[in-house]
């Protein structure tokens, strides 16, 4: 019976991607059209840790006791849809963060982020969800995926718009964080940068801290792939931020103010079956909820 019921939501996200695909015209990334990691990023550190392939379009990043490695886009954006295609490492990587988010800079930084949490072998990866906005974050919600992340690429993204932002997994909607500065709630709204990295969170990411890296299993790989922009360009010399929020782009129209019937379905399912850490929910650690949750 469980298998089957199994099925069957498998079954009903893919009927959902493919209509939801369809309706909002979402472009799905792929691999033979996409620009080359030199184009549009950079590599940040652990240089010696950093592999390109397949002509720039496949990146690996590496972490061993020396160094972990890391980069980022050489544009900063105001608003867009980023999509990276990632395959996340396994095989005991307990303490290690596989991460893909939007990050301002400075120490009042805007920032949304996907972090996947190692893990011992045997045990499932968890995807980490979090927004920063002047600097303050504490906003986790975790999922445990309905697949295995280490074993093929999927596409992780965020839509990034005046109205909200939402994380999609293989372009299902599994979190809404909604712009709420009408009624005094912060939204990030500095320019970001796409940044990607694979680095040592032994001291929080599995366990809580309890489980730390095991080194004999090093170096730890991860894989990214789909390096295309695809978002708005802000321009420091011309300051242009606000017009990041127009409709002439895509990505602000009407039609992605709000999910469409098909992604508030499964949206509703994802959540219910496989989050299973939400702060909102957290009295523990916040006796009193923070003021946006009865908005997100």
């Amino acid at each position: 019976m469980e298998y089957i019921l199994i099925f069957g939501f498998v079954s009903t996200l893919l009927l959902i991607i493919k209509t939801d695909a369809r309706v909002h015209g979402v472009k799905r990334i792929d691999i033979n059209q996409e620009a080359g990691f030199d184009e549009n990023y950079v590599v940040t550190w652990g240089q010696d840790h950093v592999f390109k392939s397949n002509q720039g379009k496949e990146v690996q990043l590496s972490m061993d006791y020396s160094s972990g490695s890391g980069f980022e886009s050489k544009n900063h954006y105001g608003s867009g849809l980023f999509q990276m295609r990632i395959k996340v490492l396994g095989n005991n990587s307990a303490g290690v963060v596989t991460a893909f988010y939007l990050t301002s800079k400075g120490d009042t930084q805007d920032e949304v982020d996907f972090e996947f949490l190692g893990n011992i072998e045997g045990k499932p990866i968890t995807l980490q969800t979090n927004v920063y906005t002047e600097g303050r974050g504490n906003r986790e919600q975790r999922f445990s995926l309905w697949f295995d992340p280490t074993t093929d690429f999927h596409t992780y993204g965020i839509l990034w718009n005046p109205y909200h932002i939402v994380f999609y997994v293989d372009n299902v909607p599994i979190r809404v964080f909604n712009n709420n500065t009408i009624n005094g709630m912060s939204y990030p709204s500095k320019p970001m940068q796409v940044v990607s990295s694979l680095w040592d969170g032994e001291n929080w990411a599995t366990d809580g801290g309890k489980t730390k890296i095991n080194w004999a299993y090093a170096p730890f790989k991860a894989h990214f792939q789909g390096f295309s922009d695809s978002g708005c360009h802000v321009d420091d010399l011309s300051n242009n931020y606000n017009s990041c929020g127009s409709s002439m782009y895509w990505w602000n129209t009407m039609k992605y103010k709000l999910l469409s019937v098909y992604e508030q379905k499964v949206y509703k399912d994802v959540r219910e079956k496989y989050m299973n850490y939400d702060y909102c929910s957290d009295q523990a650690r916040f006796p009193i909820f923070p003021n946006e949750c009865r908005y997100n």
